[in-house]
């Protein structure tokens, strides 16, 4: 009804009730709005808002919106936005546009900013650098509490956080923090480095920046210091970043989960040709692994039948399950650091007794399955003839134990591997653990059968 009601009034040109309809809304919400809007009236709508709302929104915007934007804006208005926007808002707009208008937006940035974006370029893209900001407060420690609020006052509005403010020395050097809470109760005359905290948590810079936001999910800060080689500060990490790189690094693993290789496009901004470059790779490679599943069928021909054939997908796709069960949870475990290296031994010896559980209960439900079909429906058939249907069910449920703990055992070993050999554990997911598990179960099975059924 809003969308409804903003894009009547932008159409009968009632622009004061459109602008005053639009203050009343969060940038975020702006945003959602206007990407329903057609292209061409997307200025339109952005030079109705207020200044303020309308560089927060703006700021919110995906690449897309702001090429756009962009490419309608007069020097002077694309001045306005960057002396706007934060500094790490910024690098990440430049790092999605088209060369031309990145060249545009150096060249109207102030030299000093410009500098800043340079540096921040240079740095590696998944480090704590390529994310950081350096719009923060930095205090001294002989500075009196009454000073540091007056300090607070003149250079707050530039800074995207006033929360945690940073206590450096004369050469930069971070030396301690104190929060707005420790300013606020403490009288005016005492001294930072009376009340400042001297045990500070901070990052380099070319730390990696999802080891950062895992520190800032676990310390619970609303910003991480940043430091070079010698420990001055330069710059912070704030938790809205921290909450992009986690969401990237979710969107990663879900591709790599899915044999996809990883996109930073969306799925509608990707093309076609992008798209079937990005899987057919992976499902070259499963489907190529698949011959040897291929290859164990026909090995062992000779002792096939239709019975022992019939019970194939169900043991395969069974195993596969099993292991992409285990695989997930391994893999979100290290993701969010409650699973590590050392513990390989804990979550080896665990899966091996749940496989155990889970098989042997698998396994006496299929052979009931057996048995009733065998007695109310099969019992005259070809199928079963010549075969001792207890030892099929024998042969059938020790297959089911063994893949449930082969699987199981890979499926929380490859994971952990991958990570050891500095691969992206979700490499070793669910269409790679099936593809290896579906082989080994079908060798299992006729080496069982062979053994069981003397064939």
């Amino acid at each position: 009804m809003e969308e409804k009601t903003a894009f009547e009034l932008l159409k009968q040109k009632k622009y004061p009730e459109l602008r005053a309809m639009l203050a009343t809304m969060e940038p975020a919400d702006i945003v959602l709005l206007l990407e329903e809007a057609d292209e061409e009236d997307l200025p339109r709508y952005y030079r109705i808002l207020p200044k303020e709302l309308a560089y927060e929104t703006f700021a919110e915007m995906d690449a897309d919106m702001q090429e756009n934007l962009i490419r309608s804006f007069s020097d002077n208005e694309l001045s306005e936005v960057l002396e706007e926007m934060f500094l790490d808002d910024t690098v990440d707009m430049i790092e999605e546009m088209p060369a031309a208008l990145v060249k545009r937006i150096l060249r109207i940035a102030k030299p000093e900013m410009r500098k800043s974006i340079n540096e921040l370029l240079n740095y590696p893209k998944d480090s704590a650098g390529s994310i950081m900001t350096i719009e923060y407060v930095d205090l001294k420690k002989t500075m009196r509490v009454s000073e540091a609020f007056d300090r607070i006052r003149k250079t707050a509005l530039d800074k995207e956080t006033v929360y945690t403010c940073y206590v450096t020395d004369a050469g930069k050097h971070l030396i301690g923090i104190v929060t707005a809470k420790d300013l606020l109760l403490a009288p005016p005359e005492a001294i930072i480095s009376d009340i400042m905290d001297e045990d500070v948590i901070y990052v380099s810079t070319h730390e990696d920046k999802e080891e950062v936001a895992k520190q800032i999910n676990k310390y619970g800060f609303l910003a991480m210091p940043v430091v070079d080689a010698e420990k001055r500060l330069v710059g912070i990490v704030t938790v809205d970043d921290a909450i992009d790189v986690m969401q990237e690094e979710t969107d990663e693993d879900f591709q790599l989960m899915a044999a996809v290789t990883p996109s930073d496009d969306s799925y509608f901004k990707t093309s076609v040709l992008s798209h079937a470059r990005h899987r057919i790779v992976w499902l070259l490679i499963l489907m190529l692994s698949a011959t040897f599943t291929g290859i164990i069928i026909t090995h062992y021909e000779a002792a096939m039948s239709a019975l022992l054939v019939s019970f194939i997908p169900m043991l395969m796709d069974t195993g596969g399950n099993c292991g992409s069960q285990s695989s997930v949870l391994i893999i979100r475990g290290m993701a969010v650091d409650e699973i590590k290296m050392k513990d390989f031994g804990r979550v080896l010896f665990k899966e091996i007794r749940i496989a155990l559980v889970v098989g042997i209960t698998l396994a006496c439900a299929n052979a009931l399955r057996i048995y009733l079909m065998y007695e109310f429906i099969y019992k005259n058939s070809e199928l079963y003839a010549g075969f001792d249907v207890f030892r099929v069910m024998i042969v059938v449920g020790l297959t089911i134990v063994g893949a449930c703990l082969l699987a199981k055992t890979l499926g929380c070993c490859l994971p952990m591997l991958a990570k050891r050999c500095k691969l992206d554990p979700a490499v070793m997911a669910s269409p790679m653990i099936t593809t290896i598990v579906d082989a080994c179960t079908v060798f299992l099975y006729f080496n069982v059968a062979i053994w069981i059924l003397k064939i």
